[in-house]
This record gives C-alpha cells, sequence and structure tokens, in this order.
C-alpha cells in the first residue's frame, strides 16, 4: 500500500469521527488533519482526546484563515502593529500541524517581513510549504548538531531516559521506571518528540501501562 493509499484510508477513518461533531467543516477539517504524519494520525484515531485536541487547533486555524481578523484589517488599513498578535495567530496556524517544534518553527516564519507572514495567515497552502521547509530545516540542524557531538549513543540514552522520567513520573509514579525503560526501546527522534508534545507522551505512556498491565497478568497467570 502506497502512502496516497494510507491516507485515503485514513481520511475514510477520520470523516466519520470529525462528521459526528462537525457536519459543516468536516470536509475541511479531515483535509487539515491528514497533512499530520501518519503515526500522529493513528493515534488520533485510536485516542479520543488526541482527536479533539486537534480538531480545536484546526477549528481555530480554519476561523483564522476564513475571516479577516482585526489585525489583518489594521494592516491593510496602513496602521502599524507589532510581531506580538501576529506570532500568536501565526503560532495556531502552525500547531495544528503537531511538529513538536511549533514555537521554534512559529520563530523562523516571524523573521520574515510582516507582509509575507500576513499572505502565511491566509494562504494555507503557502502556510503548508513554509512549515514543512522550516520542519526539514529543524531537522538538519539536529542531524548536524547531533554529527558534531563527541557524546556516545549511551550518554544520549541516558539524558533523554532522565528527562523521560521526569514526566512520566508525574502520570505513574508507582511504575515510572518500568514505563521510562520500554520508552527509552524507541528511535531518539520518536523521544524527542515525546518531549515536545505532552499530549503523545500521554499516548505513549497508556500503550506502556496497557503492555504492562498484560505482562503481569500473564506472569500472575503462568504455572508456578
Amino acid at each position: 500500500m502506497d502512502e496516497n493509499e494510507d491516507l485515503e484510508t485514513l481520511g475514510e477513518q477520520l470523516y466519520p469521527l470529525i462528521y459526528h461533531k462537525h457536519q459543516e467543516n468536516a470536509a475541511k477539517l479531515t483535509g487539515m488533519l491528514l497533512e499530520l504524519p501518519g503515526p500522529v494520525l493513528s493515534q488520533m484515531l485510536q485516542d479520543e482526546t488526541l482527536l479533539s485536541e486537534a480538531l480545536e487547533k484546526a477549528l481555530r486555524a480554519l476561523q483564522l484563515a476564513e475571516e479577516p481578523s482585526e489585525l489583518t484589517r489594521k494592516v491593510e488599513d496602513g496602521v502599524s502593529t507589532s510581531s506580538d498578535p501576529l506570532g500568536e495567530q501565526l503560532f495556531e496556524l502552525v500547531d495544528v500541524y503537531n511538529t513538536g517544534h511549533s514555537q521554534k518553527i512559529t520563530g523562523m516564519l516571524l523573521e520574515q517581513h510582516q507582509d509575507a507572514v500576513l499572505k502565511l495567515l491566509s494562504d494555507s497552502r503557502l502556510l503548508d510549504e513554509q512549515v514543512k521547509l522550516a520542519l526539514k530545516t529543524l531537522e538538519e540542524q539536529i542531524v548536524e548538531e547531533t554529527d558534531v557531538s563527541d557524546a556516545s549513543d549511551a550518554d544520549d540514552t541516558e539524558r533523554l531516559g532522565e528527562k523521560l522520567f521526569i514526566l512520566v513520573e508525574e502520570m505513574d509514579p508507582l511504575h515510572a521506571n518500568d514505563i521510562t525503560g520500554m520508552l527509552l526501546e524507541m528511535d531518539p527522534a520518536a523521544l524527542q518528540q515525546l518531549l515536545a508534545d505532552g499530549a503523545m507522551l500521554e499516548v505513549a505512556v497508556h500503550k506502556a501501562q496497557a503492555a504492562l498491565q498484560v505482562a503481569l497478568q500473564a506472569a500472575l497467570q503462568a504455572p508456578s
């Protein structure tokens, strides 16, 4: 199954869930969510809370894109504005992509001229291109930093483990060690995304808790 077929399948599964809550904008919202990475979409299909959060972000982005904002009207009327309101609106749109780097990408896009930023607020296709380009740049920077660093993989894993443990302990103090150990089996890039996205981390922790419960039940049922 190729990527287009995967997206089509995910879209067919997402649409009924979205239509149930947002009939008028179901098609647009489904299309917006299908811009997200496949693994994230798969998690949304399994986690109603994660899907609801993504839909809220998409709805805000849709409203900003379809309705001329007070900020845009002021600029069109020649009234000078600061970059803060622009940044807030742009962040709302960028956050829909759920990249785990919303703040950094927003900051990168805000380095452009104000007119260029305003175009991003009104042109979803242009914004999509700019977000993907910024994300690619960030990923390349991460790779370069990793290549330059002399730290061993074990040291990197230990640092990630320490950061993860602190977050996991807040969710499940009793099983924090076991869950952190399970999460550390993931790819480092995926771990970085978990550290940056609380919703994704919560989903991963719930899955680890379920796996631990299954393992515990199996151990209890095993013959002595």
